[in-house]
């Protein structure tokens, strides 16, 4: 997705690389805790903070990399990157909707944000979560999704925003999200 919007993109787990980039996307699929301790076993969160709070680079997580910007999630007893306040809950169960969150759902743009300029409203994204983030503040959210509640689909905070959805798996609109990344 990210080669059809002409970016030049590499995967790396190297602090030298990662500090030489542009622009990082921080993916995720799985448990909190478990990303978490990935980041620190291959010694990425130094690199990670310098390069999204000194460096001040655009910095994009997607999904569990969204979850981790935050200060933590109920779903572990690690601390996140603590890069935006907000903290992750456990969907509640609802009589008619399933957990996890799987499948197509609109977005509901709450402020402007770069992130989301090419973006139309009331846009679909593919979701998979049992997780969702809850910001401390109003203004760190761009976007919300309904799910049994409203909850922050998109949450930003000066160069760094994330996506609860994946524009990887979400055709048209998440190539759209990833054109607006790509050219910030």
């Amino acid at each position: 997705m990210l080669n059809k919007v002409g970016a030049d993109a590499s995967i790396s787990s190297c602090s030298k690389e990662i500090l030489s980039s542009n622009k990082i996307i921080l993916p995720g699929v799985g448990h909190f805790d478990h990303g978490m301790k990935m980041l620190k076993k291959y010694d990425l969160i130094s690199p990670l903070n310098t390069f999204a709070l000194e460096m001040k680079k655009p910095v994009l997580g997607i999904c569990l990399g969204a979850q981790m910007l935050g200060h933590g999630s109920e779903e572990g007893v690690l601390p996140g990157l603590g890069w935006i306040g907000m903290e992750c809950k456990k969907l509640p169960p609802h009589s008619t909707l399933r957990v996890p969150h799987m499948g197509w759902n609109q977005i509901k743009i709450t402020q402007n944000s770069k992130i989301l300029t090419k973006v139309v409203p009331n846009s679909r994204y593919y979701f998979v979560h049992s997780y969702y983030m809850k910001c401390k503040n109003f203004e760190n959210s761009a976007a919300l999704t309904n799910h049994g509640i409203d909850f922050s689909s998109v949450v930003v905070k000066d160069n760094i925003c994330g996506t609860q959805f994946h524009p990887e798996k979400s055709l048209k609109h998440g190539m759209e999200l990833f054109e607006s990344f790509v050219n910030l």
